[in-house]
């Protein structure tokens, strides 16, 4: 069994797989990470590598408690990528990025791809039929924005998210939920509209905690999985065993 970990800015995502299949998802704080790992390897005392990328401020030293327990892959921007790297600037790629390119190399092979990320960033990533990452655009995430919003104005209110009730906001609070989420949406939509127009056919590939709310909102036709990580995160492990 594997056991792979998504630091991201937020939190962290785990996710136990056997071969391809996930088998239980979890979702901790990073002030966690010891105890909740802990917990997972006495559930499946299968499990036998530890697969790990990191955004956060999580390295690989914090893991080191396992290094008799099992094998740790800590992936960085020198691990065996299924895709070309055209990014002019590879190094400031971040990791989880370059993950998210893989899995769409390996599980949706020969076509062109874009995988949005709807983190606390949206991240759009773009790999073509030739398996060569251009790369894409970063953006500002839901919460982001209702935290903008609020930080940065004098009597504007912090909101969680959700879906308003007309398109014309008739309060402050339905103006901002109108002006977050229909703003995020038109983005999402005005960016695969631009790949539209220059690439006849792609995929297109909807991921990140976000991921489900805004899919049923998009009118283009997506694979959404908010689990693209994680499971981006065991293909790649399983890509380099086959070519190692």
């Amino acid at each position: 069994m594997i056991l792979t970990i998504d630091v991201g800015n937020t939190r962290i995502k785990s996710a136990v797989f056997e071969n391809n299949n996930l088998i239980d998802l979890f979702v901790f704080n990073k002030d966690e990470l010891q105890k909740k790992v802990s917990i997972i390897l006495k559930k499946y005392i299968e499990i036998d590598v530890l697969v790990v990328a990191s955004v956060g401020k999580v390295g690989i030293g914090d893991f080191l408690f396992l290094q008799n327990r099992l094998k740790i892959e800590f992936i960085t921007h020198e691990f065996q990528f299924p895709f070309r790297n055209k990014y002019q600037t590879p190094a400031t790629l971040g990791i989880d990025r370059m993950i998210l390119a893989s899995g769409a190399v390996l599980q949706f092979p020969k076509q062109n791809r874009l995988v949005i990320d709807a983190g606390t960033c949206i991240t759009y990533d773009f790999i073509d039929d030739d398996d060569n990452y251009l790369g894409g655009a970063i953006s500002l995430g839901v919460s982001l924005r209702y935290k903008s919003l609020h930080n940065y104005t004098a009597k504007l209110p912090l909101l969680e998210l959700k879906y308003p009730n007309n398109f014309i906001g008739n309060s402050t609070p339905e103006s901002l939920h109108s002006g977050v989420v229909n703003g995020l949406i038109y983005e999402i939509e005005g960016f695969i509209n631009q790949y539209e127009a220059q690439y006849s056919k792609f995929t297109i590939i909807l991921t990140g905690g976000d991921a489900e709310f805004l899919a049923k909102r998009l009118k283009n036709t997506i694979f959404a999985n908010s689990n693209f990580l994680l499971e981006s995160l065991n293909h790649t492990y399983q890509y380099k065993i086959k070519n190692d």
